[in-house]
């Protein structure tokens, strides 16, 4: 499996290709259509972030001390967005998740080139995905799950 980090790596080498932010967006899209089907059980109202302009659903589960993450948004660059969040921490542990500095996001371009609604909708991504690890991590802690 490889770190946080060499995931992060990849995607700024892979963006790097393209100078023209109409290249990126495209690849940005590309890569939200490479985004596991989500599960339509899991498109209710506890799975949707809050924060976001789009309709984004994010679900986690806890599988043998890693976190996997599932999402899907019905706006092709939030579900690009999504997908990378998930490429990047889904099937790390907690502490892993947790202490993630994402310096991808910055590296490529994408704080700068979204709309303030966008960029909140990313932070609230973000947020969601951490506070997954955050109740994952604690509960383990108190012996809950092993």
């Amino acid at each position: 499996m490889k770190t946080v980090n060499e995931i992060q790596n990849e995607i700024i080498e892979e963006f790097s290709i393209f100078d023209d932010w109409m290249d990126k967006y495209s690849l940005l899209i590309d890569i939200g259509n490479e985004l596991k089907p989500f599960d339509n059980q899991y498109k209710t109202v506890n799975n949707l972030i809050e924060g976001c302009q789009s309709r984004v659903w994010l679900h986690s589960d806890y599988v043998e001390g890693k976190i996997i993450y599932s999402g899907d948004s019905d706006a092709v660059i939030v579900k690009g967005i999504i997908s990378l969040l998930i490429k990047v921490l889904s099937g790390h542990t907690p502490d892993e998740i947790i202490s993630a500095d994402l310096y991808f996001i910055e590296s490529i371009g994408l704080k700068e080139h979204l709309s303030p609604t966008r960029s909140n909708g990313l932070l609230a991504m973000l947020k969601q995905m951490k506070l997954y690890a955050l109740a994952f991590k604690n509960i383990k802690q108190d012996g809950i799950i092993t």
